[in-house]
C-alpha cells in the first residue's frame, strides 16, 4: 500500500504582520480609553454642576419669597434691622392675621401664639453658617413647632451677600464673580430697604488634573435674585 503525502498549503500572518496589527489595536484601544475617561469627566463635572447650582437654587428661592413677604400686615418693611446685614437678614411678617384656624393672640401678632407653631415661619432669619469645612445657607424659624428650629436649605455655599435697596436697581452680575457690581442706587439701611438683592455663590471643583483629557477648572457660579418688599409700595418690579 502506497502512502499518501498531503501538504499543508493553508496560509498564516508572518510575526511581522502579527505586531502591526497588534500595534494598531493597542493605539485604537488608548485612544477609545481617552475619550471614555473624558465623557467620564464631563458626565461628572455635570452632574456635580447640575447637583450644586439646584441646591442652591432652591435655597434662594424659599428665601427670595419669604423676604418678599416681610412686613405683611405690619407697617414696616418687616426687615429687623439690628440683626440684619451684608450675610444674613431677620424677617418679620404677622402672616397669619386674618386665618381664623389660629388663635386670637397668634392672629394680633407675632410670636404670641398660644399653641407652639401658630406664628410659624413670622419671625425668620436667613444667614450664612460653617460647619465640618463647609459653608452652608441656613434658615432659624424663631416660632416654628419643630424643636430644632434651624434648616439647611443649601449645603455647600461660598458666599452670601445680601443688598439693600430703597429703589429697584440695575447691577453687573458675572458669572465667574462672588457678588454684584456696580448698582445704579447706592445702598440704604436694611430698615429702610424697598429693594433686596441677594447674591449667592457656590463653587464647582476641579475635574481631573491639568493636562489630562477632558480636564475642567475649577469655577464659580453666581447666583442673583432681586425681591421687591411687600410694603415698598415701588411703581415698577
Amino acid at each position: 500500500m502506497q502512502a499518501l503525502n498531503h501538504e499543508s498549503g493553508s496560509d498564516g500572518f508572518s510575526l511581522l504582520e502579527l505586531i502591526i496589527a497588534m500595534t494598531i489595536t493597542m493605539a485604537i484601544m488608548v485612544m477609545a480609553s481617552t475619550l471614555i475617561a473624558s465623557a467620564f469627566r464631563v458626565r461628572t463635572r455635570e452632574n456635580q454642576k447640575s447637583d450644586a447650582l439646584a441646591d442652591v437654587q432652591r435655597g434662594l428661592n424659599i428665601m427670595s419669597r419669604e423676604i418678599a413677604n416681610a412686613g405683611f400686615n405690619l407697617n414696616t418693611n418687616g426687615i429687623v434691622a439690628a440683626d440684619s446685614n451684608a450675610t444674613s437678614i431677620r424677617i418679620r411678617s404677622n402672616l397669619n392675621k386674618f386665618d381664623t384656624r389660629f388663635s386670637l393672640d397668634a392672629r394680633n401678632g407675632i410670636g404670641l401664639g398660644l399653641l407652639l407653631g401658630e406664628d410659624a415661619g413670622e419671625d425668620v432669619k436667613y444667614f450664612r453658617n460653617f460647619a465640618a469645612g463647609t459653608e452652608y445657607l441656613a434658615r432659624w424659624d424663631e416660632y416654628t413647632a419643630n424643636a430644632n428650629k434651624g434648616t439647611v436649605l443649601a449645603n455647600r455655599i461660598d458666599s452670601l451677600q445680601i443688598h439693600y435697596f430703597g429703589q429697584a436697581v440695575t447691577y453687573t452680575a458675572a458669572q465667574e464673580a462672588t457678588d454684584i457690581s456696580g448698582p445704579s442706587s447706592a445702598e440704604v439701611a436694611p430698615d429702610a430697604a424697598k429693594y433686596v438683592v441677594i447674591a449667592l455663590s457656590v463653587t464647582l471643583d476641579a475635574v481631573g488634573t491639568p493636562g489630562s483629557p477632558g480636564f475642567q477648572p475649577q469655577r464659580h457660579v453666581l447666583l442673583v435674585s432681586d425681591v421687591t418688599l411687600r410694603n415698598a409700595s415701588l411703581p415698577t418690579y
